[in-house]
């Protein structure tokens, strides 16, 4: 069975922007800010929530600016991330991109367009691709949009994509390529040293039924024109700035037996993965904070615990969810283990870990909610500003639920007040300017 977690992304940074005019003689597209820092560093913020361990950019024009900025993309991250460089030797389009970098590809990967953002659920896409046979060689997501004349259209035989046509004569609803795939390796034996993937490469793919579909909902945004580069500007850091779900791991995603270290004792509680998955589907973060104080009494090691933590987060991607970051503490005052035997302010009730991802990821308190099984859980989400809910047993998902759409109807309409007040300070400077404008001294 293929895993649902993909440990690499390629990302297409080559194209020349000509489109911007001269916002891109001397910075590549990719690089142009975003509110406070480029927008592949947003991309990339992105693909970490997914598992994403590397990326590799395909860069062509001002190449070197790409390769000077990789350290302070990375440093922006709020997970771990190498940056790999992979220019080609000449305008190789990108299929040939693809091509001439393939001896840093992983036998899957995914693959993104540097100059466009769709805040759509990922883990669908990874987990319908980890289904899929050998012969498969993409995946493609996809849009279904109400108007695509402006775009190429894809035809679906149930998740096969059959075809690839021109833009539609008139303003029709079709589906059309978001622009992210996973691929395989052996697509690359496809690709020319010199050719457009969307042009050459996947149509004659489709025809051999070696393309599969997975459609996908959610913002999208292309910073290629100055228009949607400035509304990009506006639109993008408020909706990446995304409100947070805190769980508990021992006694609300698995039964607590006790020191739960292996897969084999680890058991889902009922509702578990899909009130993850439902939280990842409205646009949250979703996080697990956990003593682990099984480690310093020595029942098992600090491996142990980040390899049962990767497995959840791909048995989570399998159900349509993602865990973006864990914390766990390993420390205990009465420790078996003298390297362990310390007070932590990561260990709750205590709210570092808690506190750590909210720096790390840039959160509002405000937005975010906990959910634990402990009174100490709770404790912990109130010293770090944030909601507390007890889980006392049942279905995870009828608990989760409700307080996600609650904080985020609040989160809502607060939004609409705030956009509300910000206008009407707008109009009454405006009027007032006018006013003083034609005030008449005498």
């Amino acid at each position: 069975m293929r895993g649902a977690r993909l440990r690499q992304c390629a990302i297409l940074v080559g194209g020349l922007g000509t489109r911007l005019g001269a916002l891109t003689q001397d910075t590549p597209k990719p690089l142009l800010e975003i509110g406070d820092r480029p927008f592949l560093a947003w991309l990339m913020r992105e693909l970490c929530r997914y598992g994403v361990e590397e990326v590799v950019l395909l860069t062509g024009h001002l190449s070197e600016r790409v390769r000077t900025q990789a350290e302070a993309l990375a440093a922006r991250l709020p997970r771990k991330m190498d940056i790999r460089i992979a220019e080609e030797p000449f305008r190789a389009g990108t299929g040939g991109a693809l091509h001439h970098a393939r001896h840093l590809l992983d036998e899957r990967f995914l693959l993104c367009n540097g100059d466009s953002l769709f805040d759509t659920n990922l883990a669908r896409l990874l987990a319908d691709s980890a289904a899929d046979g050998v012969d498969v060689l993409g995946r493609l997501t996809l849009r279904r949009l109400p108007d695509a004349g402006r775009f190429g259209v894809v035809e679906l035989d149930g998740d096969r994509v059959v075809a690839f046509r021109e833009r539609p004569d008139a303003a029709l609803p079709a589906i059309i390529n978001a622009g992210i795939y996973v691929i395989s390796q052996g697509l690359i034996d496809h690709c020319a040293p010199e050719c457009s993937l969307e042009r050459d490469v996947m149509p004659k793919l489709a025809a051999a039924g070696a393309l599969r579909g997975t459609l996908g909902e959610g913002y999208f945004r292309d910073i290629g024109i100055p228009e949607d580069l400035e509304a990009g500007r506006a639109e993008i850091p408020a909706r990446l700035h995304r409100p947070a779900l805190f769980l508990d791991r021992d006694g609300v995603l698995n039964h607590d037996h006790g020191w739960v270290g292996t897969r084999e004792r680890f058991e889902w509680t009922d509702g578990a993965r899909e009130a993850v998955a439902y939280a990842t589907a409205r646009g949250m973060h979703v996080f697990v904070v956990t003593n682990q104080s099984g480690v310093a009494r020595g029942h098992y090691d600090e491996d142990a615990v980040r390899e049962l933590h990767g497995w959840i987060d791909g048995e989570m991607i399998r159900a349509g969810g993602t865990i973006d970051d864990f914390r766990y503490c390993p420390y205990h005052p009465e420790a078996a283990l003298e390297p362990y035997r310390q007070a932590s302010d990561w260990r709750k009730p205590a709210p570092g870990m808690i506190l750590d991802l909210i720096r790390a990821w840039e959160l509002n308190p405000a937005r975010c909610l906990l959910v634990g099984d402990n009174q100490t859980d709770i404790a912990a989400a109130e010293a770090a500003g944030v909601a507390g809910h007890l889980f006392s047993g049942g279905n995870l998902l009828a608990c989760v639920a409700p307080l996600v759409d609650d904080l985020l109807n609040r989160a809502q309409r607060d939004d609409l007040l705030e956009r509300a007040q910000r206008e009407d300070l707008q109009r009454r400077a405006q009027r007032d300017g006018g006013a003083l404008g034609t005030t008449t001294v005498r």
